[in-house]
């Protein structure tokens, strides 16, 4: 069958639309047109049918017909090239379909996944309602941090009522759900008697809030800075529970955890004054193939350690530096600024330490606190342990494990050289 047989039996056919002249076949195609594929190996042409008002179309070998077989021939090269074209979009419209397919399930997987790591550390999910309840609308605040503030609520259950000190975040409030409850699982997964333990979590939409067990005693800010001068032996204790937390965050846990913000606000004391660190997890999340990281200042004035400053791999080293600072302030039982001192010296708690260990007058740092005078062996070794630890050059401070090797005396702790070698202290 020749070309015009074929277009004239396709035109005659009320189903035709398409017909495809092959090596003398003629191919009648109706709507839909499917299964279109492409061929290079062999040549043939599409003939498809356009409906026109012309009334000269009535019959294909008119000689008003033959004027416009150009037109036609045009058209139907058009519409082979379309056909052919036509493989092509949908092979890209099934890809995108399937990788758009693919990034959801992933996205449910791993959320599920977080979800499944929460449910596995035993925390309990509330809704922003029942802790607005429990809160009273938020009412007694019980501090605030870097993070976010605080607030005494209660939580009801069958069998009891309990306190709990409800943290309400700031600056997590634009991470993903993923991301939120990846920080979450790794806070639940920590468990040592000097941390404070998370109970359950609230995540709707930009309402972020961590629920914790409550903490009788307050902070040791309040217990150290008060009117009067805690126990001695008591302090002692509260700075080694402190150091056992901060390496079990360091060294003990799968996610290394480096607090960022080590200080007395941040240290809660329980029923029996056993020192209980909060707010870790919160600052930047270590995994255990990483060990440096660069990232925006974090922590309070007087507590952070130089590098922060200087553009540097901050490492665990930081938390070090603070717990150094720290330590000065529960021995002496003062902050580690003070700018109404009357003696200039005094105003810079470590400098002040430093200048009396060098001079051997260490009775200056506890003025009448007799329990710690008739405990001067041990006062120097602590003294002395912390001035390593606020050491300028991270490389110098022990690790938290040695730091409290030496506090409790399973190693000697050697003269620590001046802190700030470039100072007018040294």
């Amino acid at each position: 069958m020749n070309e015009d047989d074929c277009s004239r039996s396709c035109l005659y056919d009320c189903y035709c639309m398409v017909a495809v002249i092959k090596e003398g076949s003629c191919w009648k195609k109706k709507l839909p047109l499917s299964h279109g594929r492409q061929d290079w190996n062999s040549y043939g042409k599409a003939l498809i049918k356009l409906p026109k008002s012309d009334a000269s179309l009535d019959d294909p070998l008119s000689p008003q017909s033959n004027t416009g077989r150009k037109d036609r021939k045009t058209l139907i090269l058009a519409g082979a090239l379309l056909l052919g074209s036509s493989v092509f979009l949908n092979f890209f419209f099934v890809a995108a379909i399937s990788l758009v397919f693919l990034y959801t399930y992933q996205k449910r997987h791993n959320v599920t996944t977080s979800t499944s790591s929460i449910m596995e550390a035993n925390l309990r999910s509330f809704r922003y309602k029942d802790l607005e309840e429990a809160t009273d609308g938020f009412r007694e605040e019980l501090g605030r941090g870097a993070f976010g503030t605080v607030y005494k609520g209660i939580i009801s259950s069958l069998s009891s009522t309990n306190y709990v000190a409800i943290k309400k975040l700031d600056k997590v409030a634009q991470e993903g759900e993923k991301e939120f409850k990846a920080e979450v699982s790794a806070i639940a997964r920590t468990h040592h008697k000097n941390l404070v333990r998370l109970l359950g979590f609230c995540d709707e939409g930009a309402n972020k809030l961590l629920v914790y067990e409550f903490m009788s005693n307050g902070t040791l800010a309040s217990f150290l800075f008060g009117i009067s001068r805690p126990d001695w032996n008591k302090r002692i204790q509260i700075a080694f529970g402190i150091a056992r937390g901060i390496m079990y965050l360091h060294e003990e846990c799968s996610t290394q955890i480096i607090h960022c913000d080590i200080k007395p606000h941040n240290i809660l004391l329980d029923d029996s004054f056993t020192a209980r660190i909060s707010d870790f997890g919160l600052a930047k999340l270590l995994l255990s193939d990483q060990t440096l990281t660069h990232t925006v200042i974090r922590g309070t004035r007087g507590y952070v350690a130089p590098e922060w400053f200087r553009n540097v791999p901050i490492t665990a080293k930081v938390d070090v530096y603070s717990y150094g600072v720290m330590l000065l302030e529960i021995i002496c039982c003062r902050r580690s600024l003070e700018m109404e001192r009357e003696n200039e010296e005094e105003v810079i708690l470590t400098d002040w330490v430093y200048d009396c260990y060098k001079e051997k007058t260490l009775n200056k740092l506890i003025e009448d606190d007799e329990e710690a005078r008739n405990d001067m062996k041990r006062l120097e070794r602590l003294v002395k342990v912390a001035i390593w630890c606020i050491q300028e050059d991270p490389s110098l401070r022990p690790t938290m494990k040695k730091v409290t090797q030496m506090l409790e005396g399973v190693v000697d702790v050697s003269v620590p050289p001046c802190p700030s070698p470039f100072s007018s202290i040294c």
